[in-house]
């Protein structure tokens, strides 16, 4: 079993440029504000959603693994 991401957009910083659906149509789309949303919360890796990721002119793209949770420090 390979591993799953928990996808997240940031639609405060999303400009709508559609990188993301041009890469990943199957993992993204784009509201009629042209704000972008992942189709599932958590999916299986793929290069083709890493690859929105990494394209995302603003950085609005976060993967993390699915399933784990992180602590701040106090």
């Amino acid at each position: 079993m390979g591993d799953r991401w928990h996808v997240e957009v940031d639609r405060s910083v999303c400009i709508g440029s559609g990188m993301c659906v041009n890469h990943a149509g199957d993992a993204f789309h784009l509201d009629s504000a042209r704000q972008s949303h992942p189709t599932k919360e958590d999916r299986d890796a793929g290069e083709h959603v890493l690859a929105a990721a990494e394209g995302c002119p603003v950085e609005a793209i976060t993967l993390t693994l699915a399933g784990r949770t992180c602590q701040a420090e106090l």
